[in-house]
């Protein structure tokens, strides 16, 4: 059952949605834009208890519309704001930082990109087979459905063009592509990466089975056509899941991992390191961050959810010493080698939960941090974590996060627990989505050293008055 209504925008929400105002009930509307006109058709659930709103066409178009540039779009789930001009999109993430972290401190205007195409550096598609052949796309938005992008404009053009000599090379061999539904099938997923100013490439190619017909001259014929590619490995992924990558793994080119330099340091980069798509504007990120934490080199430093210590390392050349942390065990090993390549000495990783160790540093006065910088996943950090934060009573911590939902519900707590958000910057990662990364500063709210007290003259008597009241007179006072 559905109902068609006319509308008007005047805002978006912090996904950069247009919202609508409708029988005392709000709506967000996918591909509505702030000051346009239009028509929306609301789809009620079977309980009726649910309701979605569905845009159906535009009467009046704001000025900032622009015609999307990919045919996929919106039905591809990588970009879902290419109906925005690019100046829209940070106007629109502001607005949303604005409302959702305002009440903190002031919002500082979002560092936008030069140039937001082919910025993704770490390229993930799947194989499936259509009438024409094997092919290699990117999942529907909200589906499991596969769809091809000929030629994605976020990302990296040299895996554009490896993920079209993939294509061609499947048919060629005829290789079978995997099949969720019946679990049959030997081409799952391909996972590029590509060094920004290393140039290096690792192609991962993720198998149902170890048995992979006429592997050599398939690795051999992908080189030929791509010498930029300094490594390949085979991964083997036999569940029935959502996860791309599997645990088994066997490097048939190169080392295994590439390299890549942030921020004047090198980084090891293997199939499962976590590393930020963008790395143009992750150097932004991070020099704002390690800026926000006001280092002086007398500083200990946690750097809670580490990762491979890309962040660390860099904070390590600005203080005493540095501490990461890191649930994940392939991340610190790669961690501890970004150490060695560097030469950093005044660091070290430590494979544990982040809330964990944070609780132990609380307890011990010389393991407890002067500054924290944390970066969790979406989700956010744990309530475990942020009560052993503030027990542990670092004088600053800088919040790195790509949610502002969660972000938002984090500061909260913080700021009950006696500290103050200092700033707020935000740093656009991801043109074309409605996804922004928020760096903020907080500080410990330090408590009036004075106390401001009235005295009644009236209380005291005149002689007392003159010759001005001991301190033990105005202790008993007070």
């Amino acid at each position: 059952m559905s109902k068609k209504y006319r509308v008007k925008c005047h805002e978006t929400d912090s996904a950069c949605r247009g919202l609508v105002k409708f029988n005392n009930s709000v709506f967000a509307v996918d591909g509505l834009l702030p000051g346009e006109t239009a028509h929306i058709e609301l789809v009620y659930g079977k309980d009726r208890k649910s309701t979605t709103a569905k845009l159906t066409d535009i009467e009046i178009p704001s000025p900032d519309r622009v015609k999307p540039f990919c045919e996929a779009f919106p039905r591809c789930g990588g970009c879902t704001l290419q109906h925005a001009s690019y100046e829209a999109q940070l106007a629109m993430k502001q607005a949303a930082a604005k409302k959702l972290l305002g009440e903190f401190a002031p919002v500082k205007k979002i560092i936008g990109m030069k140039n937001p195409f082919h910025y993704r550096h770490k390229v993930h598609a799947s194989f499936y087979r259509s009438r024409r052949g094997m092919e290699l796309g990117i999942y529907e938005e909200n589906t499991h459905k596969v769809i091809t992008v000929p030629d994605c404009a976020i990302q990296n053009k040299t895996a554009n063009g490896i993920l079209r000599t993939l294509r061609k090379l499947a048919d060629e061999f005829r290789l079978s592509a995997y099949n969720e539904d019946t679990g049959m099938g030997l081409m799952r997923h391909v996972l590029i990466r590509c060094g920004y100013v290393t140039g290096q490439v690792m192609v991962v190619l993720v198998l149902a089975d170890t048995n992979f017909p006429g592997r050599s001259r398939f690795i051999e014929k992908l080189r030929t056509a791509h010498p930029e590619i300094t490594t390949i490995i085979q991964n083997i992924n036999h569940q029935k899941t959502s996860m791309v990558l599997g645990e088994s793994e066997t490097v048939l080119y190169g080392n295994g991992y590439i390299e890549d330099e942030l921020c004047g340091l090198r980084f090891r980069i293997s199939s499962k390191s976590f590393y930020q798509v963008n790395p143009e504007q992750t150097q932004i990120l991070y020099r704002t961050a390690i800026d926000f934490a006001i280092l002086t080199g007398k500083e200990t430093v946690l750097d809670a959810y580490c990762g491979t210590g890309t962040i660390g390392l860099i904070a390590a050349g600005k203080a005493k010493n540095v501490i990461g942390v890191e649930n994940n065990e392939a991340a610190v090993r790669d961690a501890e080698v970004n150490a060695k390549v560097n030469g950093v000495q005044n660091v070290r990783f430590l494979k544990g939960d982040a809330a964990e160790y944070m609780k132990k540093a609380a307890d011990n006065k010389a393991d407890r941090p002067d500054v924290v910088i944390m970066d969790p996943p979406r989700s956010g950090a744990s309530q475990e974590f942020l009560g052993a934060l503030v027990k542990a009573n670092p004088s600053r911590v800088v919040y790195v996060s790509c949610c502002m939902e969660t972000l938002r519900r984090d500061l909260k707590v913080l700021c009950g627990k006696g500290y103050k958000v200092e700033k707020v910057q935000g740093v656009d990662m991801f043109g074309w989505s409605g996804h922004v990364e928020m760096v903020v500063l907080l500080s410990q709210q330090k408590p009036d050293d004075t106390i401001e007290i009235d005295l009644d003259l009236d209380e005291l008597d005149a002689t007392t008055a003159e010759t001005k009241a001991s301190y033990e007179e105005i202790k008993t006072y007070v």
